[in-house]
Protein backbone atom coordinates (compact mmCIF):
# COMPACT_ATOMS: atom_id res chain seq x y z
CA UNK A 1 0.00 0.00 0.00
CA UNK A 2 1.57 3.27 -1.05
CA UNK A 3 1.58 6.44 1.09
CA UNK A 4 -1.37 8.05 -0.75
CA UNK A 5 -3.59 4.97 -0.32
CA UNK A 6 -2.66 4.69 3.37
CA UNK A 7 -3.55 8.33 3.96
CA UNK A 8 -6.92 7.85 2.24
CA UNK A 9 -7.79 4.86 4.45
CA UNK A 10 -6.73 6.84 7.53
CA UNK A 11 -9.05 9.70 6.62
CA UNK A 12 -11.96 7.29 6.01
CA UNK A 13 -11.38 5.62 9.40
CA UNK A 14 -11.29 8.95 11.20
CA UNK A 15 -14.43 10.09 9.39
CA UNK A 16 -16.21 6.91 10.49
CA UNK A 17 -15.00 7.39 14.06
CA UNK A 18 -16.24 10.97 14.22
CA UNK A 19 -19.73 9.96 13.09
CA UNK A 20 -20.08 7.04 15.54
CA UNK A 21 -18.96 8.87 18.68
CA UNK A 22 -22.21 10.75 19.04
CA UNK A 23 -22.37 13.59 21.52
CA UNK A 24 -18.62 14.22 21.30
CA UNK A 25 -16.88 16.98 19.30
CA UNK A 26 -16.02 15.85 15.78
CA UNK A 27 -12.37 15.39 14.84
CA UNK A 28 -11.19 17.27 11.78
CA UNK A 29 -8.22 16.75 9.47
CA UNK A 30 -6.08 19.83 8.97
CA UNK A 31 -4.34 20.63 5.68
CA UNK A 32 -1.09 19.05 6.83
CA UNK A 33 -2.83 15.76 7.57
CA UNK A 34 -2.82 16.19 11.34
CA UNK A 35 -5.99 15.50 13.31
CA UNK A 36 -7.53 18.41 15.24
CA UNK A 37 -10.56 18.55 17.51
CA UNK A 38 -13.26 21.04 18.31
CA UNK A 39 -13.09 22.47 21.83
CA UNK A 40 -14.56 20.26 24.56
CA UNK A 41 -15.73 23.35 26.47
CA UNK A 42 -17.66 25.83 24.34
CA UNK A 43 -20.29 28.47 25.00
CA UNK A 44 -22.89 25.85 24.02
CA UNK A 45 -21.52 23.08 26.26
CA UNK A 46 -20.60 25.08 29.38
CA UNK A 47 -22.65 25.24 32.57
CA UNK A 48 -25.78 27.16 31.49
CA UNK A 49 -26.31 28.77 34.91
CA UNK A 50 -22.95 30.56 34.65
CA UNK A 51 -24.14 32.32 31.49
CA UNK A 52 -27.03 33.77 33.48
CA UNK A 53 -24.69 35.41 36.00
CA UNK A 54 -24.39 39.19 35.75
CA UNK A 55 -22.41 41.53 37.98
CA UNK A 56 -23.08 45.13 37.10
CA UNK A 57 -20.40 46.82 39.22
CA UNK A 58 -17.74 45.13 37.09
CA UNK A 59 -19.66 44.98 33.84
CA UNK A 60 -19.15 46.54 30.38
CA UNK A 61 -19.03 50.10 31.73
CA UNK A 62 -16.01 49.26 33.86
CA UNK A 63 -14.35 47.33 31.03
CA UNK A 64 -14.67 50.39 28.81
CA UNK A 65 -13.33 52.63 31.60
CA UNK A 66 -10.20 50.48 31.76
CA UNK A 67 -9.81 50.78 27.97
CA UNK A 68 -10.13 54.55 28.19
CA UNK A 69 -7.45 54.70 30.89
CA UNK A 70 -5.12 52.75 28.64
CA UNK A 71 -5.91 54.97 25.65
CA UNK A 72 -5.19 58.09 27.71
CA UNK A 73 -1.86 56.63 28.85
CA UNK A 74 -0.97 56.01 25.20
CA UNK A 75 -1.56 59.67 24.38
CA UNK A 76 -4.94 59.42 22.67
CA UNK A 77 -6.95 62.64 22.81
CA UNK A 78 -10.16 62.56 24.84
CA UNK A 79 -12.56 65.28 26.03
CA UNK A 80 -11.24 64.58 29.56
CA UNK A 81 -7.83 64.12 31.15
CA UNK A 82 -8.63 61.28 33.54
CA UNK A 83 -11.14 58.53 34.27
CA UNK A 84 -12.81 58.87 37.67
CA UNK A 85 -14.24 55.53 38.80
CA UNK A 86 -17.20 55.77 41.14
CA UNK A 87 -18.57 52.34 40.30
CA UNK A 88 -17.45 50.25 43.25
CA UNK A 89 -16.97 50.60 47.01
CA UNK A 90 -13.19 50.17 46.93
CA UNK A 91 -12.17 52.75 49.53
CA UNK A 92 -8.39 52.58 49.28
CA UNK A 93 -8.45 52.67 45.49
CA UNK A 94 -10.36 55.96 45.86
CA UNK A 95 -7.70 57.46 48.13
CA UNK A 96 -8.87 56.53 51.65
CA UNK A 97 -5.90 55.90 53.92
CA UNK A 98 -5.59 52.67 55.94
CA UNK A 99 -5.71 52.63 59.72
CA UNK A 100 -2.09 52.78 60.93
CA UNK A 101 -2.45 50.26 63.77
CA UNK A 102 -4.01 47.65 61.49
CA UNK A 103 -1.21 47.88 58.97
CA UNK A 104 1.49 47.89 61.66
CA UNK A 105 0.21 44.66 63.18
CA UNK A 106 -0.20 43.01 59.77
CA UNK A 107 3.34 44.05 58.81
CA UNK A 108 4.67 42.54 62.03
CA UNK A 109 2.72 39.33 61.44
CA UNK A 110 3.95 39.10 57.85
CA UNK A 111 7.60 39.78 58.76
CA UNK A 112 8.18 38.91 62.43
CA UNK A 113 11.78 40.15 62.28
CA UNK A 114 10.24 43.63 62.60
CA UNK A 115 9.26 42.80 66.20
CA UNK A 116 12.72 44.04 67.22
CA UNK A 117 12.19 47.38 65.44
CA UNK A 118 11.71 50.17 67.99
CA UNK A 119 9.59 52.26 65.59
CA UNK A 120 6.60 49.96 66.15
CA UNK A 121 4.48 50.62 69.26
CA UNK A 122 4.46 47.96 71.96
CA UNK A 123 0.72 47.28 71.73
CA UNK A 124 1.08 46.53 68.01
CA UNK A 125 3.90 44.10 68.80
CA UNK A 126 1.85 42.45 71.53
CA UNK A 127 -1.13 41.97 69.22
CA UNK A 128 1.08 40.58 66.45
CA UNK A 129 2.60 38.04 68.85
CA UNK A 130 -0.85 37.01 70.03
CA UNK A 131 -2.06 36.45 66.47
CA UNK A 132 1.09 34.56 65.46
CA UNK A 133 0.82 32.33 68.53
CA UNK A 134 -2.64 31.31 67.25
CA UNK A 135 -1.26 30.33 63.83
CA UNK A 136 0.22 26.97 62.96
CA UNK A 137 4.01 27.20 63.20
CA UNK A 138 3.60 30.81 64.37
CA UNK A 139 3.17 31.84 60.73
CA UNK A 140 0.36 33.54 58.83
CA UNK A 141 1.41 31.37 55.92
CA UNK A 142 -0.12 28.28 57.51
CA UNK A 143 -3.66 26.99 57.09
CA UNK A 144 -6.12 27.71 59.85
CA UNK A 145 -9.09 25.60 60.97
CA UNK A 146 -11.84 25.78 58.33
CA UNK A 147 -14.14 27.68 60.68
CA UNK A 148 -11.36 30.17 61.37
CA UNK A 149 -8.72 30.74 64.05
CA UNK A 150 -10.32 29.98 67.41
CA UNK A 151 -8.92 33.04 69.23
CA UNK A 152 -10.21 35.32 66.45
CA UNK A 153 -13.68 33.77 66.67
CA UNK A 154 -13.61 34.37 70.43
CA UNK A 155 -12.72 38.03 69.85
CA UNK A 156 -15.53 38.34 67.30
CA UNK A 157 -17.98 36.89 69.82
CA UNK A 158 -16.88 39.37 72.50
CA UNK A 159 -17.23 42.23 69.98
CA UNK A 160 -20.79 41.19 69.12
CA UNK A 161 -21.68 41.01 72.82
CA UNK A 162 -20.36 44.57 73.36
CA UNK A 163 -22.10 45.87 70.24
CA UNK A 164 -25.42 44.28 71.22
CA UNK A 165 -25.46 45.40 74.83
CA UNK A 166 -24.59 42.08 76.42
CA UNK A 167 -26.64 39.69 74.27
CA UNK A 168 -24.66 36.41 74.52
CA UNK A 169 -22.62 35.20 71.55
CA UNK A 170 -21.19 31.69 71.25
CA UNK A 171 -17.84 31.53 69.38
CA UNK A 172 -18.98 28.18 67.97
CA UNK A 173 -21.64 30.11 66.01
CA UNK A 174 -18.98 32.33 64.40
CA UNK A 175 -17.54 31.40 61.01
CA UNK A 176 -14.71 33.47 59.57
CA UNK A 177 -15.16 34.02 55.85
CA UNK A 178 -13.45 35.36 52.74
CA UNK A 179 -15.19 38.71 52.96
CA UNK A 180 -18.92 38.77 53.65
CA UNK A 181 -19.63 37.52 50.11
CA UNK A 182 -18.21 34.09 50.90
CA UNK A 183 -20.55 33.65 53.85
CA UNK A 184 -23.58 34.86 51.91
CA UNK A 185 -22.98 32.48 49.01
CA UNK A 186 -22.30 29.60 51.41
CA UNK A 187 -25.61 30.13 53.18
CA UNK A 188 -27.46 30.29 49.86
CA UNK A 189 -25.88 26.96 48.89
CA UNK A 190 -27.36 25.40 52.02
CA UNK A 191 -30.79 26.84 51.36
CA UNK A 192 -31.22 25.96 47.67
CA UNK A 193 -33.06 22.71 46.94
CA UNK A 194 -36.11 21.34 45.11
CA UNK A 195 -37.20 21.28 41.48
CA UNK A 196 -39.91 23.03 39.50
CA UNK A 197 -42.61 24.50 41.72
CA UNK A 198 -40.72 23.32 44.81
CA UNK A 199 -37.46 25.03 43.80
CA UNK A 200 -36.11 27.25 46.57
CA UNK A 201 -36.90 30.94 46.28
CA UNK A 202 -34.96 33.74 47.97
CA UNK A 203 -36.43 37.18 48.61
CA UNK A 204 -34.08 40.07 47.78
CA UNK A 205 -34.63 43.80 47.79
CA UNK A 206 -34.87 45.77 44.57
CA UNK A 207 -32.65 47.69 44.07
CA UNK A 208 -30.20 45.04 45.27
CA UNK A 209 -26.49 44.36 45.43
CA UNK A 210 -25.76 42.17 42.35
CA UNK A 211 -23.96 39.53 44.44
CA UNK A 212 -27.38 38.17 45.38
CA UNK A 213 -28.86 37.92 41.88
CA UNK A 214 -25.57 36.53 40.54
CA UNK A 215 -25.33 33.84 43.24
CA UNK A 216 -28.97 32.84 42.82
CA UNK A 217 -28.53 32.57 39.05
CA UNK A 218 -25.45 30.38 39.45
CA UNK A 219 -27.23 28.14 41.97
CA UNK A 220 -30.33 27.89 39.80
CA UNK A 221 -32.51 29.29 42.60
CA UNK A 222 -35.57 31.50 42.13
CA UNK A 223 -35.09 35.21 42.74
CA UNK A 224 -38.08 36.80 44.47
CA UNK A 225 -38.06 40.59 44.13
CA UNK A 226 -39.51 42.91 46.72
CA UNK A 227 -39.31 46.63 46.01
CA UNK A 228 -38.03 49.28 48.39
CA UNK A 229 -40.13 52.46 48.58
CA UNK A 230 -38.18 55.23 46.87
CA UNK A 231 -40.77 57.85 47.82
CA UNK A 232 -40.13 57.07 51.51
CA UNK A 233 -36.33 57.18 51.46
CA UNK A 234 -36.02 53.59 50.18
CA UNK A 235 -37.86 52.20 53.19
CA UNK A 236 -39.08 48.61 53.46
CA UNK A 237 -42.85 48.00 53.61
CA UNK A 238 -44.14 44.74 55.09
CA UNK A 239 -47.11 44.88 52.70
CA UNK A 240 -44.66 44.74 49.80
CA UNK A 241 -42.91 41.74 51.36
CA UNK A 242 -46.29 40.01 51.66
CA UNK A 243 -47.19 40.78 48.04
CA UNK A 244 -43.90 39.39 46.75
CA UNK A 245 -44.16 36.28 48.94
CA UNK A 246 -47.76 35.48 48.01
CA UNK A 247 -47.04 35.77 44.29
CA UNK A 248 -43.85 33.69 44.56
CA UNK A 249 -45.60 30.80 46.30
CA UNK A 250 -47.49 30.14 43.08
CA UNK A 251 -44.29 29.03 41.32
CA UNK A 252 -41.57 28.27 43.91
CA UNK A 253 -40.88 27.51 47.57
CA UNK A 254 -39.76 30.74 49.31
CA UNK A 255 -37.19 29.85 51.97
CA UNK A 256 -35.14 32.94 52.82
CA UNK A 257 -35.39 36.71 53.16
CA UNK A 258 -32.29 38.85 52.58
CA UNK A 259 -31.92 42.32 54.08
CA UNK A 260 -29.04 44.77 53.48
CA UNK A 261 -28.77 47.29 56.33
CA UNK A 262 -27.47 49.93 55.85
CA UNK A 263 -28.51 49.58 52.24
CA UNK A 264 -26.52 49.00 49.09
CA UNK A 265 -27.07 50.62 46.60
CA UNK A 266 -29.71 52.82 48.20
CA UNK A 267 -28.01 54.05 51.38
CA UNK A 268 -31.03 53.74 53.69
CA UNK A 269 -30.79 52.77 57.38
CA UNK A 270 -33.54 50.53 58.75
CA UNK A 271 -35.39 51.72 61.84
CA UNK A 272 -35.74 49.45 64.84
CA UNK A 273 -39.50 49.30 64.23
CA UNK A 274 -38.90 48.09 60.67
CA UNK A 275 -36.47 45.41 61.85
CA UNK A 276 -39.00 44.15 64.40
CA UNK A 277 -41.65 43.97 61.66
CA UNK A 278 -39.29 42.01 59.41
CA UNK A 279 -38.48 39.53 62.18
CA UNK A 280 -42.20 38.98 62.90
CA UNK A 281 -42.81 38.50 59.18
CA UNK A 282 -39.99 35.93 58.90
CA UNK A 283 -41.31 34.07 61.94
CA UNK A 284 -44.88 34.03 60.68
CA UNK A 285 -43.92 32.93 57.16
CA UNK A 286 -41.17 30.50 58.23
CA UNK A 287 -38.36 32.22 56.36
CA UNK A 288 -34.63 32.02 57.07
CA UNK A 289 -33.31 35.56 57.69
CA UNK A 290 -30.04 36.75 56.14
CA UNK A 291 -28.83 40.13 57.45
CA UNK A 292 -26.06 41.78 55.43
CA UNK A 293 -24.63 44.28 57.93
CA UNK A 294 -21.25 45.14 56.40
CA UNK A 295 -21.92 48.91 56.59
CA UNK A 296 -22.83 48.92 60.27
CA UNK A 297 -20.41 51.76 61.13
CA UNK A 298 -21.44 53.83 58.08
CA UNK A 299 -24.41 55.76 59.47
CA UNK A 300 -24.46 59.50 58.74
CA UNK A 301 -27.98 60.94 58.84
CA UNK A 302 -29.29 62.66 61.94
CA UNK A 303 -31.82 60.49 63.74
CA UNK A 304 -30.56 57.27 62.14
CA UNK A 305 -28.92 54.48 64.13
CA UNK A 306 -27.67 51.01 63.29
CA UNK A 307 -29.56 48.19 65.01
CA UNK A 308 -28.26 44.68 64.49
CA UNK A 309 -30.88 42.07 63.63
CA UNK A 310 -29.44 39.79 66.30
CA UNK A 311 -29.83 42.38 69.07
CA UNK A 312 -33.41 43.21 68.09
CA UNK A 313 -34.24 39.52 67.73
CA UNK A 314 -33.14 38.73 71.29
CA UNK A 315 -34.80 41.79 72.76
CA UNK A 316 -38.12 40.63 71.26
CA UNK A 317 -38.13 37.66 73.63
CA UNK A 318 -37.95 33.84 73.46
CA UNK A 319 -40.90 33.59 71.04
CA UNK A 320 -38.53 34.91 68.39
CA UNK A 321 -35.00 34.57 69.80
CA UNK A 322 -35.36 30.80 70.20
CA UNK A 323 -37.05 30.08 66.88
CA UNK A 324 -36.14 32.50 64.08
CA UNK A 325 -33.16 31.27 62.07
CA UNK A 326 -30.71 34.07 61.31
CA UNK A 327 -27.34 34.48 59.63
CA UNK A 328 -25.68 37.89 59.86
CA UNK A 329 -22.58 39.05 58.01
CA UNK A 330 -19.78 41.57 58.51
CA UNK A 331 -16.60 42.42 56.64
CA UNK A 332 -13.27 44.26 56.83
CA UNK A 333 -13.96 45.82 53.42
CA UNK A 334 -16.33 48.62 54.40
CA UNK A 335 -17.03 50.91 57.40
CA UNK A 336 -13.93 52.98 58.30
CA UNK A 337 -11.52 50.16 57.38
CA UNK A 338 -12.01 49.85 53.62
CA UNK A 339 -9.58 46.91 53.52
CA UNK A 340 -11.22 45.18 50.54
CA UNK A 341 -8.17 43.31 49.31
CA UNK A 342 -7.55 41.36 52.52
CA UNK A 343 -10.90 39.59 52.14
CA UNK A 344 -11.70 39.33 55.82
CA UNK A 345 -15.17 38.72 57.20
CA UNK A 346 -17.38 36.68 59.47
CA UNK A 347 -20.89 35.33 59.76
CA UNK A 348 -22.84 34.46 62.89
CA UNK A 349 -25.57 31.84 62.78
CA UNK A 350 -28.51 31.73 65.18
CA UNK A 351 -30.92 28.81 65.78
CA UNK A 352 -29.42 26.63 63.06
CA UNK A 353 -30.29 22.92 63.17
CA UNK A 354 -27.33 20.98 64.60
CA UNK A 355 -27.22 18.54 61.67
CA UNK A 356 -27.23 21.44 59.18
CA UNK A 357 -24.49 23.13 61.18
CA UNK A 358 -22.36 19.99 60.75
CA UNK A 359 -23.00 20.12 57.00
CA UNK A 360 -22.03 23.83 56.96
CA UNK A 361 -18.72 23.01 58.63
CA UNK A 362 -18.13 20.23 56.09
CA UNK A 363 -18.92 22.55 53.18
CA UNK A 364 -16.50 25.19 54.48
CA UNK A 365 -13.76 22.60 54.90
CA UNK A 366 -13.73 22.07 51.13
CA UNK A 367 -12.20 25.53 50.67
CA UNK A 368 -9.73 24.72 53.50
CA UNK A 369 -9.81 28.12 55.23
CA UNK A 370 -10.34 31.84 54.64
CA UNK A 371 -7.16 33.90 54.04
CA UNK A 372 -5.27 34.06 57.32
CA UNK A 373 -4.18 37.72 56.85
CA UNK A 374 -7.86 38.55 56.44
CA UNK A 375 -8.64 36.70 59.66
CA UNK A 376 -5.89 38.63 61.44
CA UNK A 377 -7.33 41.91 60.17
CA UNK A 378 -10.82 40.91 61.30
CA UNK A 379 -9.38 40.30 64.76
CA UNK A 380 -7.99 43.85 64.84
CA UNK A 381 -11.31 45.32 63.69
CA UNK A 382 -13.28 43.63 66.47
CA UNK A 383 -10.57 44.22 69.07
CA UNK A 384 -8.91 47.58 68.29
CA UNK A 385 -6.59 49.57 70.59
CA UNK A 386 -8.13 50.32 73.98
CA UNK A 387 -7.89 53.48 76.16
CA UNK A 388 -4.48 53.74 77.78
CA UNK A 389 -2.69 51.75 75.08
CA UNK A 390 -0.01 53.52 72.98
CA UNK A 391 -1.95 53.33 69.69
CA UNK A 392 -5.39 54.30 71.04
CA UNK A 393 -5.40 58.05 70.43
CA UNK A 394 -4.09 57.75 66.87
CA UNK A 395 -6.57 54.98 66.11
CA UNK A 396 -9.55 57.01 67.36
CA UNK A 397 -8.36 60.09 65.46
CA UNK A 398 -8.03 58.18 62.17
CA UNK A 399 -11.32 56.30 62.60
CA UNK A 400 -13.25 59.46 63.47
CA UNK A 401 -11.72 61.43 60.60
CA UNK A 402 -12.60 58.76 58.05
CA UNK A 403 -16.22 58.44 59.15
CA UNK A 404 -16.64 62.22 59.43
CA UNK A 405 -15.31 62.74 55.92
CA UNK A 406 -17.69 60.09 54.57
CA UNK A 407 -20.61 61.82 56.29
CA UNK A 408 -19.63 65.15 54.72
CA UNK A 409 -19.37 63.56 51.27
CA UNK A 410 -22.75 61.84 51.70
CA UNK A 411 -24.37 65.22 52.39
CA UNK A 412 -22.47 66.93 49.56
CA UNK A 413 -23.56 64.28 47.05
CA UNK A 414 -27.21 64.58 47.99
CA UNK A 415 -27.17 68.38 47.93
CA UNK A 416 -25.41 68.77 44.58
CA UNK A 417 -27.40 66.11 42.72
CA UNK A 418 -30.67 67.61 43.90
CA UNK A 419 -29.78 70.93 42.26
CA UNK A 420 -29.89 69.29 38.83
CA UNK A 421 -33.23 69.37 37.02
CA UNK A 422 -34.10 65.81 36.11
CA UNK A 423 -32.11 64.20 38.94
CA UNK A 424 -33.64 63.33 42.32
CA UNK A 425 -31.46 61.94 45.12
CA UNK A 426 -32.70 60.58 48.44
CA UNK A 427 -30.60 61.31 51.55
CA UNK A 428 -27.55 59.06 51.83
CA UNK A 429 -28.36 57.91 55.37
CA UNK A 430 -25.59 55.32 55.45
CA UNK A 431 -23.31 52.92 53.54
CA UNK A 432 -21.17 54.36 50.70
CA UNK A 433 -23.46 55.06 47.75
CA UNK A 434 -26.16 57.28 46.32
CA UNK A 435 -28.77 55.91 43.94
CA UNK A 436 -30.36 58.96 42.30
CA UNK A 437 -33.32 58.75 39.96
CA UNK A 438 -32.75 60.29 36.55
CA UNK A 439 -35.15 61.48 33.88
CA UNK A 440 -34.21 60.20 30.41
CA UNK A 441 -35.97 61.82 27.42
CA UNK A 442 -38.13 59.56 25.25
CA UNK A 443 -35.89 60.18 22.25
CA UNK A 444 -32.91 58.79 24.17
CA UNK A 445 -34.98 55.86 25.44
CA UNK A 446 -35.89 54.98 21.84
CA UNK A 447 -32.29 55.25 20.63
CA UNK A 448 -31.11 53.01 23.46
CA UNK A 449 -33.86 50.48 22.76
CA UNK A 450 -32.98 50.43 19.05
CA UNK A 451 -29.37 49.66 20.07
CA UNK A 452 -30.51 46.84 22.36
CA UNK A 453 -29.40 48.70 25.49
CA UNK A 454 -31.13 49.62 28.70
CA UNK A 455 -31.73 53.41 28.67
CA UNK A 456 -29.69 54.00 31.83
CA UNK A 457 -26.83 51.90 30.43
CA UNK A 458 -26.95 54.10 27.32
CA UNK A 459 -26.90 57.18 29.56
CA UNK A 460 -23.98 55.99 31.71
CA UNK A 461 -21.93 54.84 28.72
CA UNK A 462 -22.33 58.23 27.02
CA UNK A 463 -21.34 59.94 30.26
CA UNK A 464 -18.21 57.80 30.44
CA UNK A 465 -17.23 58.52 26.82
CA UNK A 466 -17.81 62.26 27.15
CA UNK A 467 -16.65 62.99 30.71
CA UNK A 468 -14.53 60.06 31.92
CA UNK A 469 -16.95 59.49 34.82
CA UNK A 470 -17.61 55.80 35.50
CA UNK A 471 -20.97 55.12 37.17
CA UNK A 472 -23.15 51.99 37.20
CA UNK A 473 -26.62 52.02 35.60
CA UNK A 474 -29.53 51.32 37.92
CA UNK A 475 -30.71 48.47 35.70
CA UNK A 476 -27.75 46.46 37.03
CA UNK A 477 -29.29 46.58 40.50
CA UNK A 478 -32.95 46.35 39.57
CA UNK A 479 -35.54 49.13 39.61
CA UNK A 480 -39.24 49.63 39.09
CA UNK A 481 -40.25 49.50 35.44
CA UNK A 482 -40.19 52.89 33.79
CA UNK A 483 -37.71 54.39 36.26
CA UNK A 484 -34.01 54.98 35.68
CA UNK A 485 -31.15 55.44 38.11
CA UNK A 486 -27.40 55.22 38.48
CA UNK A 487 -25.30 54.19 41.46
CA UNK A 488 -22.25 56.19 42.42
CA UNK A 489 -19.99 55.74 45.39
CA UNK A 490 -19.24 58.68 47.68
CA UNK A 491 -15.69 57.40 48.23
CA UNK A 492 -13.56 59.60 45.90
CA UNK A 493 -11.47 62.23 47.67
CA UNK A 494 -13.50 65.39 48.28
CA UNK A 495 -11.72 67.33 45.52
CA UNK A 496 -12.33 64.49 43.04
CA UNK A 497 -15.93 64.10 44.23
CA UNK A 498 -16.61 67.77 43.53
CA UNK A 499 -15.18 67.40 40.02
CA UNK A 500 -17.27 64.27 39.50
CA UNK A 501 -20.50 65.91 40.66
CA UNK A 502 -19.85 68.99 38.53
CA UNK A 503 -19.32 66.81 35.45
CA UNK A 504 -22.51 64.88 36.18
CA UNK A 505 -24.39 68.18 36.37
CA UNK A 506 -22.98 69.42 33.07
CA UNK A 507 -23.48 66.11 31.29
CA UNK A 508 -27.09 65.68 32.38
CA UNK A 509 -27.99 69.18 31.16
CA UNK A 510 -26.27 68.58 27.82
CA UNK A 511 -27.80 65.08 27.44
CA UNK A 512 -31.29 66.37 28.17
CA UNK A 513 -30.96 69.19 25.67
CA UNK A 514 -29.54 66.86 23.01
CA UNK A 515 -32.46 64.43 23.23
CA UNK A 516 -35.33 66.87 23.88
Amino acid sequence: MNHGTALLWKRRALSSLSTTRRGLPKEKMSENGMMSRAKVLTIDTMNPTVKKVEYAVRGPIVARAVELERELSEGMKKPFSEVIKANIGDAHAMGQQPITFFRQVLALCSYPELLSDSTFPEDAKSRACSILNSCGGNSMGSYSPSQGIESVRQDVARYIERRDGGVPCDPDNIYLTTGASDGIVTMLKLLVCGEGATRAGVMISIPQYPLYSAALAELGAVQINYYLNEEKFWSLDISELQRALDEARLYCNPRALCIINPGNPTGQVQSRECIEDVIRFAAQERLFLMADEVYQDNVYAEGCQFHSFKKVLFEMGPEYSETVELASFHSTSKCYMGECGFRGGYMEIINMDDDVKAQLTKLLSVRLCPPVPGQALMDLVVNPPQPGEPSYERFIKERTATLSTLAEKAKLTEQVLNTVQGISCNPVQGAMYSFPRITIPEKAVKEATDMGQQPDMFYCMKMLEETGICLVPGSGFGQREGTYHFRMTILPRTDKLKILLNKVQEFHLKFTQQYS
